[in-house]
Parts: structure tokens; C-alpha cells; sequence
């Protein structure tokens, strides 16, 4: 860990710290909330997770919704599943909990060299890109609007 002090004041820099992590979080939310008009209760983890026969994880996908947007963080299909149409079961799934949950839009990052063309043909569009990702990939970002649920109006 290596340390600067200036004015009384200390700058330290270090691997993971959860106690600083959860006082940023909080200072964050007390700036975000305000702005965009929610809270906490807001905010809410998401998962949707696929099993074979013998309880062995197939796949599955993380994210979170928030104030209308469904974020996908992870989505990862075992390699002898990955042709199995899995992908698309766990991303409808969790379009359709967000739908349910009230959120009409989607938004997710992929690697050039993960997924990026799997997600548009799911109807994601780009929406710019981050430059830099090791072995000269990018990051992908994408959004899509959702429709209702299905079977409403």
C-alpha cells in the first residue's frame, strides 16, 4: 500500500476495501436518488439461473433493475450448452422480470470478444463503445426499449 499526505490530509491506495466501498455507494445514493428521482427501494437485484437434470448449472445471468432500467452485469452458458438456445432462454426470462418489475428499457456491455452480436440479434442496439480493453478488444454498450408483457397491451 503506498501513502501521500498533504495538509494534514492522507491518501493511501490499496486492493479492496469493503468499509470505503460501502461509504462511496452511500454518498453516491444520496446524489443519484435525488437526481433521477428514486430510492433505495428502487433498486433491486435480478437473477435468473438454469440447471440440468443432475442440478449442475447450465448458465446463468445477473443484473439488477432500477427506476425502469434492467442492467445485465453476467451472463455465462456453460461451454457443451452454448448452442442450446440457453442464452436467449436467460436473457427472455429476465426481460420478462423486469417488464414485470416496471421497467421498460434494458441496457448491457460486452466484450468484442465475448457476446456483443448475440445481444443485437436480441434486439440490442450500440450505443458507443470503450476503447482499450486488454488483447486491443472494446467494450461494447448496448440498449434496448422493452414492450409490454406478453399477452398485455
Amino acid at each position: 500500500m503506498s501513502h501521500d499526505h498533504q495538509n494534514g490530509a492522507a491518501l493511501s491506495v490499496g486492493h479492496q476495501d469493503a468499509e470505503l466501498s460501502k461509504r462511496l455507494s452511500d454518498g453516491l445514493d444520496e446524489v443519484n436518488f435525488p437526481a433521477t428521482g428514486t430510492t433505495a427501494a428502487d433498486q433491486t437485484s435480478l437473477s435468473v439461473k438454469a440447471v440440468d437434470d443432475d442440478g449442475q448449472l447450465i448458465g446463468g445471468l445477473t443484473g439488477w433493475t432500477w427506476g425502469g432500467l434492467l442492467g445485465i452485469d453476467m451472463l455465462w452458458i456453460r461451454e457443451d450448452s452454448r448452442r442450446d438456445g440457453w442464452g436467449g432462454k436467460l436473457l427472455r426470462a429476465a426481460e420478462e422480470e423486469a417488464r414485470r418489475r416496471g421497467c421498460d428499457r434494458a441496457c448491457v456491455s460486452s466484450f468484442t470478444f465475448q457476446a456483443p452480436g448475440f445481444y443485437q440479434r436480441h434486439g440490442y442496439t450500440e450505443t458507443g463503445r470503450t476503447l482499450g480493453i486488454p488483447g486491443g478488444a472494446e467494450d461494447v454498450h448496448m440498449f434496448k426499449r422493452l414492450g409490454p408483457v406478453d399477452g398485455e397491451r
